[in-house]
């Protein structure tokens, strides 16, 4: 008899990919669709498995808090570096000098290497090109007004929603039943 579907996605290398992909923002539809189900099974197993759940939940802790420190930074203002780089062409024999000094110091390190796999790592380890900053120059990014309004309406709703319930009151007390928008 096979497997219930469901059992693969509760070991933790199906748990892992179901953080993965709420850690990189991912839908609980898109999620579903990758793990070959629909999104009322999804549903249903969190219910059903704790451990689908808490791992959903936590994957997207993570990129909610990345999202929310962006938003304030931005509602504040920021400073940062601009800078150009230019990637040059760095000079063939000093590459290859390098290269043979790494060689050396490899086929040392590691006695039982094949000279193909000294010359692989030589290669991967010695870079041919290098980056040049070209100019750097601090900037100040200014607060952003709408990131501002935004967070100000969703963590104090009662003071800064656009919508305001005011109710006015007849002369012996009784409520008029008249809403004035703000």
């Amino acid at each position: 008899m096979a497997k219930p579907k469901y059992e693969e996605w509760l070991t933790e290398e199906g748990l892992l990919k179901i953080e993965g992909w709420a850690r990189d923002g991912l839908t609980d539809e898109q999620i579903a669709h990758n793990m070959g189900i629909s999104r009322a099974t999804l549903n249903n197993w969190k219910v059903k498995h704790v451990d689908i759940l808490d791992t959903l939940k936590r994957g997207k802790e993570v990129i909610d808090r990345q999202v929310e420190n962006a938003l304030l930074k931005r509602a504040f203002g920021y400073d940062y570096t601009e800078r150009q780089v230019k990637i040059v062409n760095r000079d063939k024999d000093v590459v290859d000098v390098e290269r043979r000094k790494f060689q050396n110091k490899f086929k040392l390190d590691n006695p039982e290497a094949t000279q193909q796999e000294i010359i692989d790592a030589s290669i991967e380890a010695i870079p041919t090109t290098e980056r040049i900053v070209l100019f750097e120059n601090d900037k100040h990014m200014p607060p952003d007004t709408t990131a501002t309004i935004f967070w100000l309406k969703n963590r104090m709703p009662k003071e800064w929603r656009d919508k305001r319930d005011v109710s006015l009151e007849g002369k012996d007390g009784e409520d008029l039943n008249i809403n004035i928008k703000l």
